[in-house]
């Protein structure tokens, strides 16, 4: 019966972590841009597009093809960035937890 308290508060614990971490990726943020700059969008660790940033001169030119797809290549970009800070931080966690991977080495 110990055992099972003991896997159900180490649980419990993992659970809690996992919140803290969400919570903290939430507020964390990332760019990406193309363009050589020119466009920029920034994620959250949500996944979420927070801004996007057009320089002036880009809109000067009125290309509105070109605007679109460096539009999409930012948030694509910034998306990408968001994905992998996502995944390295889960990854961390999980060696933190020493959470067993059935058939794997303990």
């Amino acid at each position: 019966m110990n055992d099972l308290a003991a896997l159900v508060r180490r649980a419990q614990e993992m659970q809690e972590r996992m919140a803290a971490l969400q919570r903290d990726l939430a507020r964390r943020r990332v760019e990406g841009s193309s363009g050589a700059g020119l466009v920029k969008a920034v994620a959250s660790g949500e996944l979420r597009i927070l801004e996007i940033e057009i320089d002036p001169a880009l809109l000067a030119r009125g290309d509105r093809a070109m605007l679109q797809d460096l539009v999409a290549a930012a948030v694509n970009a910034a998306l990408a960035n968001a994905q992998r800070l996502v995944q390295e931080e889960m990854q961390r966690a999980a060696a933190s937890m020493q959470i067993p991977v059935p058939g794997g080495t303990p």
